[in-house]
């Protein structure tokens, strides 16, 4: 028996990454898979007063900061729960209001900077001539990343996408794009765009009932893409007080989940719906996350006889 670890959405978290790094020791897994929406959102100043003071906003508050090692550790906090810190004058800062585009700059700048420390971090604590490692991004990654985790495919980290990969003696399709967001985030198609990609990739199998379909959008209708609906001002709609929940996932997933029966769907993106399902007799699961507090979040599959025996969720 062997067994595979799929984790989803850790957004920049450096925290969840270090968790993430030690599932092999803690659960002695055989294949470790860290898919869709790598990166983190936000890049947050850290201002230097002048007078041995630092102020930030991060956590929806101002901060100020003494010099040392309440600086430090507050940094460090940030950059556990996915933000992006630069420590700048008040100029720079002004400098920053007025050009977006070298706001962008500098957030890809960071971006890749982090995604290859984590690299490192993965092939120190992780054994890959033992473990099979699988790392991919998600829609919320710009495409600039595919070259980071490429770059290191011959120190033995596996790129998945457009290719049908081996896990564990199963054949398996990666999809990092999702049907369309409020958020327009940059990997993204229509229904249809997205059947498409699906079916060209099924075609790549010999036999796709015998496959592992990891496609980052989860199936519509199912407890796995339940998300709060959003009003025409991007808050979430209430009724009696209580937060709506809507089906936001993909038709075009579900619809391939039934045409073809794989042995099992690895989901992820809707942070809130985690748990598992059934599209026909296929299993899927969404490991959800919870990103911003630290917690790692994902699913050990059982593997026996190229058939999945066994699922569960851990968390912490």
């Amino acid at each position: 028996m062997a067994k595979l670890f799929f984790s989803v959405d850790v957004h920049g978290a450096t925290s969840v990454w270090r968790k993430w790094l030690r599932i092999p020791e803690l659960y002695g897994v055989d294949a470790l898979l860290l898919c869709g929406d790598l990166t983190g959102k936000s890049l947050v100043p850290i201002i230097d007063q002048g007078n041995g003071t630092h102020e930030a906003y991060y956590f929806g508050k101002n901060w100020t900061l003494a010099e040392g090692r309440e600086l430090d550790e507050m940094e460090t906090r940030m950059q556990d729960a996915g933000a992006y810190t630069l420590r700048c004058d008040p100029d720079r800062v002004q400098q920053l209001q007025d050009d977006p585009t070298e706001v962008e700059r500098l957030m890809i700048s960071m971006i890749k900077e982090r995604l290859a420390q984590w690299m490192e971090m993965l092939l120190e604590k992780v054994d890959v001539g033992k473990i099979d490692v699988i790392v991919m991004p998600g829609n919320d990654d710009d495409f600039e990343i595919d070259a980071v985790i490429q770059s290191f495919g011959d120190r033995g980290i596996r790129w998945c996408l457009d290719q049908v990969v081996e896990v564990l003696g199963i054949p398996m399709i990666s999809l990092d794009h999702v049907n369309p967001t409020p958020w327009d985030t940059p990997r993204e198609d229509s229904e249809k765009g997205l059947a498409k990609r699906i079916d060209k990739l099924a075609g790549k199998l010999e036999d796709p009932a015998r496959s592992i379909f990891n496609l980052h959008p989860p199936p519509h209708g199912t407890m796995l893409d339940l998300a709060p609906e959003l009003g025409g001002d991007m808050k979430p709609v209430t009724v009696a007080g209580q937060v709506n929940f809507v089906h936001v996932g993909s038709h075009a997933v579900t619809a391939a989940l039934e045409k073809y029966q794989p042995l099992i769907g690895l989901h992820g993106h809707i942070h809130e719906a985690y748990g598992d399902d059934k599209v026909g007799e296929t299993p899927v699961v969404n490991p959800g996350s919870e990103y911003g507090e630290g917690i790692l979040r994902g699913y050990i599959v059982e593997i026996e006889g190229g058939k999945i025996t066994n699922y569960w969720k851990v968390e912490g």
